[in-house]
């Protein structure tokens, strides 16, 4: 269960904060454990002993070290433990203090006397938590028992992207990783990370078609005070977050070629600019690069820089698309049925083999992320039941049933399923019902929210925990962004790994 600390000397303000942490963990898969400290030296003392998930403090404390405590926390504690994540709060605005916080190391900087402060602090409690844990947690080869990010398959392929793995890993050279979208390129990168001599350093993943064109630069490189309109402060960009370890560029075919041109930039001079500055950064980084699109094609239709190209191409890595592999799909579902046993609480009897033999006949576009979907519909279809070649094929061809429109009522709406259970199309109308119902509400309502997980859970009247195990159930992930939200309840642009 992921542990948080607390440092702060308000008792009333840290039990609210208890209450609010252990609430909002209740619906989900795992309950946080949260221990209070009132005081600066004994919480630096139990963060640095003690094993934690994530560290909140306050700016000001009681203790040995002067007015300013929260900020010599996140100074000593990052430099003991770069990896954990530490959000700091206060009362006080000054700028000042959020620009020495995220230089000094901290993750988030937290102001508590905003409408948000709670929604703002639990959002980034979330983000911390799964990026430190997706960090710390292994990545493990070809059995289903293994951790719940890990590369699965034993196929002659798969056996050949084991060998380059371990031959790159080792090496601090630039690698491209390119594969069909949803084939597990970020695995691959963090598998060349967990393997390498900077295992114990950051990995900072950024989607590069995820972010809005104006901010990319600024997520990459950083920005000065003023250097755009916003810009009210100094930010460190992910190539200063991953110095000394590993940044992942995904999706690095959809950069646009003045972004090209300054990442060429930095893997010459190992140098960087924040936005605003004409001051010279040195950055010790790894890149490591993925694309699900034909980078030499893209060259010839002066889509992409062909300078930029042999710079990433130093070591590549080709991903197998599913339908190239399908002996793995075995293993692939022993380890997606057991997780979902734990995630979602849905068992079954068995499989049976004209079940796996469907599966492996299906093209699978969406590889093993398409895969993974189908295994959580249809464990759910079949709740207590051996998996049959039907339930695959109503899994897999099933369209969804819309919910009612604006004309159309629940009782027709209803009528309509039980019609379709009797012509045979589907097969357990409440499932069914509860599924697409389930499916649109929890869609529009992030989409409503502009991708703001914490408002469209308060909308629901869920846990922000409930909120996103749905979203993963859903397929709906890639819907929500990566934002928190701010004072005024708009979405900020705050980039946190994700699994690929």
């Amino acid at each position: 269960m992921p542990k948080v600390l607390i440092i702060e000397d308000d008792k009333v303000m840290a039990a609210t904060l208890k209450r609010f942490l252990e609430a909002e963990a209740f619906e989900g898969v795992e309950d946080y454990v949260v221990d209070l400290v009132d005081q600066a030296d004994v919480g630096l003392a139990r963060a640095r002993s003690e094993s934690f998930d994530i560290v909140i403090t306050d700016l000001h404390l009681q203790g040995d070290f002067g007015s300013t405590d929260g900020l010599r926390i996140i100074s000593e504690l990052h430099a003991a433990k770069p990896q954990l994540p530490i959000i700091l709060m206060t009362a006080d605005s000054a700028t000042r203090f959020a620009i020495e916080a995220i230089k000094l190391g901290a993750y988030e900087y937290v102001l508590k006397e905003t409408q948000q402060f709670v929604a703002n602090l639990l959002s980034a409690v979330t983000q911390a938590v799964d990026g430190y844990r997706r960090i710390s947690e292994p990545v493990g080869f070809g059995h289903a028992t293994t951790a719940r990010h890990a590369i699965i398959g034993t196929s002659r392929v798969m056996q050949q992207v084991y060998k380059d793995i371990g031959r790159f890993a080792g090496s601090p050279v630039t690698v491209l990783v390119q594969g069909e979208t949803g084939t597990g390129k970020e695995l691959v990168a963090r598998a060349l990370q967990q393997h390498s001599s900077r295992k114990d350093q950051p990995f900072v993943t950024i989607n590069c078609v995820a972010i809005p064109e104006t901010l990319l630069e600024s997520e990459l490189f950083g920005h000065e005070r003023g250097a755009f309109t916003g810009a009210d402060v100094r930010r460190i960009g992910r190539f200063e977050q991953a110095h000394g370890g590993t940044i992942f560029l995904d999706e690095i075919g959809d950069m646009t070629s003045g972004t090209q041109a300054k990442l060429l930039r930095v893997l010459q001079e190992k140098s960087i600019c924040r936005l605003g500055s004409n001051e010279v950064l040195p950055v010790d980084i790894r890149i490591i690069a993925a694309t699900h699109r034909d980078l030499t094609a893209a060259i010839k239709e002066n889509k992409f820089r062909e300078d930029l190209y042999y710079r990433l191409n130093v070591a590549a890595i080709r991903l197998p698309p599913l339908r190239e592999r399908p002996e793995d799909i075995p293993a692939l579902l022993n380890h997606f049925i057991q997780r979902f046993a734990t995630e979602l609480g849905a068992t079954v009897c068995g499989v049976r083999p004209e079940a796996i033999v469907a599966l492996q006949q299906h093209p699978w576009p969406g590889n093993v992320r398409e895969l993974e979907n189908v295994v959580a519909k249809f464990m759910l279809l079949a709740h207590g039941q051996t998996i049959t070649a039907d339930i695959v094929h109503s899994a897999l061809g099933e369209r969804r049933q819309p919910p009612p429109s604006q004309d159309q009522t629940i009782s027709q709406y209803v009528s309509d399923l039980l019609h379709r259970a009797a012509r045979g199309d589907i097969k357990n109308v409440e499932t069914a019902l509860t599924w697409d119902v389930g499916y649109e509400l929890y869609r529009q309502a992030i989409d409503l929210a502009r991708g703001n997980q914490v408002r469209a859970a308060r909308w629901l009247g869920v846990s922000r925990p409930t909120m996103r195990k749905k979203l993963a159930l859903y397929g709906l992930l890639g819907n929500e962004g990566t934002g928190l939200p701010d004072e005024s309840g708009n979405q900020k642009n705050h980039t946190a790994p994700h699994s690929g």
